[in-house]
């Protein structure tokens, strides 16, 4: 798989970030899997802390451990779009997590109109 060059983003105003993203981010902190599972294709697949989710099921479990692990508040600092396929979201975590705070990179993959991949790094 051919990686992608997140050097070449170019900056854009969070509210530019396609619908389904912003509506996954909104799902996602608010811990509703439902909608936020039925925004990623169905061969999507999440990478984070280095392991790799596939397809629904999968991705839902990601979730519902992830949403019930720690305590944190997201705020989205930045966001930045490669093309029309790629974009990305910044984030600064805050809460009882090791370390209690995290900037991270989520990057987002899209495909039809829906998430195919999303890759979460520092």
């Amino acid at each position: 798989m051919a990686t992608t060059d997140w050097n070449h983003a170019e900056p854009i105003a969070p509210d530019q970030l396609p619908t389904p993203i912003t509506r996954y981010l909104t799902a996602h902190q608010a811990r509703d899997l439902d909608t936020a599972v039925a925004l990623y294709t169905p061969d999507a697949s999440v990478t984070d802390e280095g392991r790799t989710h596939h397809g629904p099921e999968q991705i839902r479990a990601w979730l519902s451990r992830s949403a019930s692990e720690y305590t944190y508040t997201t705020q989205l600092t930045a966001a930045a779009k490669l093309d029309d396929h790629h974009y990305e979201a910044r984030h600064h975590l805050e809460g009882d997590f090791p370390g209690g705070t995290a900037d991270l990179h989520f990057r987002f993959t899209m495909r039809d109109g829906l998430i195919a991949r999303l890759v979460i790094e520092p």
